[in-house]
């Protein structure tokens, strides 16, 4: 989807949406003009919610995160419901989402792109009453992601939906267990999953550990240092560290703000040539599917910083492993894949995992929120096209199913 910059200084244009705003953002366009002819019309049409919610999302591609949040509850205030038509008529999906940003809701926009899906976004707090009257739909997505921000507008949401008169998918009740601890208890014991204990702790506890008043293996019974660290809520990495030692802890502890924590055990599963391999997997339905294949020189893996496009060699590595998918990790990964769709019973969801040389699946991440997306240049990544669209299409044949 794109949008002709030439319009969207009209009021009341039609909603942008977050997709053709981060593909343009990902592609290296300075979006500060389209910032500045949103910024204009919102302050020109105070009661243009669509103006307000488009510069939210520029500000937070733009890296301005909390105004974008403070913009976001101004759109919200003037309207909970955002329309995004699909190009020709299809099915409709209610999208459930809560205020926050861009990793506080599935990102359902990339998963149906192009398609005949039109999307009713609904934004819901858990402070306020829920309308009683929702638009006409015929499938809802509770997008909503788990974090301490999010519980209590998913435990509302849970009797909320729980009698709803259309098919729901992902319902908060099972969106809710996936936190850190919650998945790591959902899968313990699950046939050819490594997943090591995460456990919450707080600062002061962890600073006795620090100051080697209290053992690390009595926060963890499954291992001791080398840890990893981070924010109760963080994500994507963010003061996410590997701590060797108590001294280093001390030092992590005094630099990062936070109260809650989440530490496990450092699980070094990098090759044999050294590298570290992450996949990404949607499962939907209970089907996996690749979304993309990272490897890196170091633990801590993001895409964007493996230097897949720096490297040719890594490029052919990531199309050979997203050829060979099905019949290769698909199938090593059968019975760990399967527990982790019974025991999340979410229809669609992510997992950030990696393989182990005893050919166990380890697990980072199952999520309802990760970001699923086609917006890798093609020239560089033609083999992504074909792998993105069978997510996409798996995706739309779950709505049809439960229509």
């Amino acid at each position: 989807m794109t949008f002709d910059a030439s319009t969207i200084g009209h009021h009341n244009a039609p909603l942008i949406g977050v997709a053709p705003l981060m593909r343009r953002a990902f592609a290296g366009e300075d979006l500060t003009p389209v910032g500045e002819i949103l910024l204009e019309r919102a302050q020109t049409y105070p009661n243009d919610a669509h103006a307000y919610m488009d510069f939210s999302t520029v500000l937070q591609l733009t890296g301005n995160r909390d105004d974008a949040l403070a913009v976001q509850a101004e759109a919200i205030m003037l309207q909970q419901h955002y329309t995004l038509p699909a190009p020709e008529p299809g099915l409709t999906l209610l999208v459930l989402m809560g205020p926050g940003d861009l990793m506080a809701n599935t990102p359902v926009e990339f998963l149906v792109e192009q398609s005949d899906v039109t999307l009713e976004l609904l934004y819901l707090r858990a402070d306020e009453e829920f309308p009683d009257e929702v638009p006409d739909h015929d499938v809802m997505l509770v997008a909503v992601a788990e974090s301490q921000a999010n519980q209590p507008l998913l435990e509302r949401l849970t009797e909320y939906v729980r009698d709803w008169p259309r098919p729901v998918i992902n319902r908060p009740e099972q969106i809710r267990r996936l936190s850190r601890d919650g998945v790591c208890a959902a899968l313990q014991g699950a046939p050819g999953i490594e997943m090591p204990q995460s456990v919450r702790a707080g600062r002061y506890t962890l600073f006795k550990v620090a100051s080697l008043e209290q053992p690390i293996e009595s926060l963890l019974s499954d291992g001791g240092f080398p840890i990893i660290v981070r924010p109760l809520s963080s994500h994507a990495g963010t003061n996410l560290e590997k701590i060797d030692t108590p001294a280093q802890l001390a030092s992590y502890l005094n630099e990062v703000r936070g109260e809650q924590f989440y530490i496990s055990r450092f699980v070094d599963y990098r090759g044999a040539d050294g590298l570290f391999r992450k996949y990404r997997v949607a499962l939907v339905d209970g089907k996996p599917f690749i979304c993309h294949y990272a490897i890196s020189e170091r633990w801590m893996i993001h895409y964007l910083n493996a230097g897949m496009t720096e490297s040719a060699d890594k490029r052919a590595e990531e199309a050979a492993c997203m050829a060979a998918f099905d019949d290769g990790f698909a199938v090593r990964h059968k019975a760990a894949l399967a527990a982790i769709h019974q025991r999340m019973g979410l229809p669609y969801l992510g997992i950030d995992c990696a393989e182990m040389p005893n050919g166990d699946l380890l697990v980072f991440e199952v999520d309802n929120a990760m970001i699923v997306h086609a917006m890798d240049p093609e020239d560089m990544f033609p083999y992504k096209v074909p792998a993105m669209r069978r997510v996409f299409n798996a995706f739309r044949q779950l709505l049809s199913r439960a229509a």
